[in-house]
């Protein structure tokens, strides 16, 4: 009897620990969800300085339409850049936001997986106390 109560203790330090993990590990991917989420942020304020650029020079564009036919290439191939490295940060925000979608479900999990540990902590402290009262009788 002695010996099953200091295997349940062991049990119980044991799951204590895990669980410590666990919440370190969920900690730490909160701060890497939070990292990402800034780096969207950045993201997007990038994208709109560049739609920004892209306004201003379409406006340029239209002021010299009648002006001078190369610099008017050259321009369009600059706007085109421009939109091509728009749409390369629009991708990049995109799998960003995937990213940050596979953490919150890993996220989920690891709660998942505390929240079982808990029970299984508790389950394990009733045996232990019924097992105490059971040796006190």
């Amino acid at each position: 009897m002695l010996l099953l109560l200091l295997l349940l203790q062991l049990l119980l330090l044991l799951l204590q620990q895990l669980l410590i993990r666990l919440l370190l590990l969920l900690l730490l991917l909160l701060l890497l969800l939070l990292l990402i989420l800034m780096l969207l942020l950045m993201l997007l304020l990038i994208l709109m300085l560049l739609l920004m650029m892209l306004l201003l020079l379409l406006q340029l564009i239209l002021r010299l339409l009648l002006q001078q036919l190369l610099i008017l290439v050259l321009l369009l191939i600059l706007l085109l850049l421009l939109l091509l490295l728009l749409l390369l940060l629009l991708l990049l925000l995109l799998l960003l936001l995937l990213l940050l979608l596979q953490l919150l479900l890993l996220l989920l999990h690891l709660l998942l997986i505390l929240m079982l540990l808990l029970m299984l902590l508790l389950l394990l402290l009733q045996l232990l106390l019924l097992l105490q009262l059971v040796h006190t009788l």
